[in-house]
């Protein structure tokens, strides 16, 4: 079993301390994610407003976030 697959199943524990460490970890790793193929995104050319219908967002809220790297 990966670690990611342990975090995933520690989630739906009944022990609240373990289920809400899970959900930060995978809090952490989602952000790391996203930031990681937007980024990707970016370096192929996609617009904002390309990037924040796939996540669902405003251009804004995505660019908002991200801007930080440059793009």
């Amino acid at each position: 079993m990966t670690d990611a697959t342990q975090v995933a199943a520690a989630a739906s524990s009944r022990d609240p301390a373990v289920g809400l460490a899970a959900v930060a970890s995978l809090r952490g790793l989602l952000e790391s994610l996203e930031e990681l193929q937007v980024t990707n995104a970016r370096a192929q050319g996609w617009s904002w407003q390309q990037i924040a219908d796939v996540l669902r967002v405003s251009r804004q809220a995505v660019h908002k976030k991200y801007r930080r790297f440059g793009f």
